[in-house]
């Protein structure tokens, strides 16, 4: 399945209405909060947003908070079943996410994330690929590092705390109670910090375990997981 539609950055008035409707909702669920380095975040050109994933409640979190501060439309790559729900369908298609075809996911989306960026946008990831079963960090795959490899576009990490607290995997609906912590790290591109000597494929390795462990930086101790 392509996705050949136009890819715009800015945030329209429903997003903005529909992000502080989010916050008002959140804030009856839990204590949210935004740290860190997040005015550092590139406002024009391409950038790697890359965050831990740990709870359904991740991507409603940064979309209603980290994604008004930012000023631009964050892009995201999800499942293409997501479009057949009535009203989260529609959001999701006119939100900044594009879909992926499971099937052929991997080739699919590393074609998609790469025009993204190519075109300019900011690109919004998770390296692990999916939710943690415990709320701690797991390995990750590969992809997103060849991706910033490939482009040469600065990664900002993310690191989300408290959620799985909230809305664990495996629990229907959440529940009410704790605190998310967003905490946003300095941006950086892994041309500066590998060794000039690693050519793309031997790169990725090193680069993968970069990028996480940026990410584990900004979690408490009992949430880093792997990268502990």
């Amino acid at each position: 399945m392509s996705d050949a539609r136009p890819i715009v950055d800015e945030i329209t008035p429903w997003m903005s209405i529909l992000a502080g409707a989010t916050r008002v909702l959140l804030a009856g669920l839990t204590r949210v909060s935004v740290e860190g380095a997040f005015d550092r975040i590139p406002r024009d050109g391409p950038a790697i947003v890359a965050a831990n994933h740990a709870s359904n409640l991740d991507p409603v979190v940064l979309g209603s908070t980290l994604m008004p501060r930012l000023g631009r439309r964050l892009q995201w790559l999800g499942k293409k079943e997501l479009f057949a729900w009535p009203i989260v369908g529609w959001i999701a298609a006119n939100g900044g996410v594009h879909p992926v075809d499971r099937s052929t996911a991997d080739v699919e989306a590393y074609r998609l994330a790469k025009r993204i960026l190519d075109e300019g946008h900011a690109l919004f990831v998770f390296p692990e690929g999916t939710r943690s079963a415990d709320g701690t960090l797991q390995p990750a795959r590969d992809g997103v590092a060849a991706l910033a490899l490939r482009t040469g576009a600065p990664i900002i990490p993310v690191g989300i705390a408290g959620s799985s607290g909230v809305w664990p995997r495996g629990q229907k609906l959440p529940h009410p109670g704790g605190r998310v912590t967003v905490r946003v790290g300095e941006p950086f591109r892994l041309a500066d910090v590998l060794p000039a000597s690693l050519d793309r494929k031997a790169a990725k390795e090193p680069a993968t375990e970069e990028i996480m462990r940026r990410i584990a930086a900004l979690l408490p101790p009992t949430q880093r997981g792997h990268y502990g």
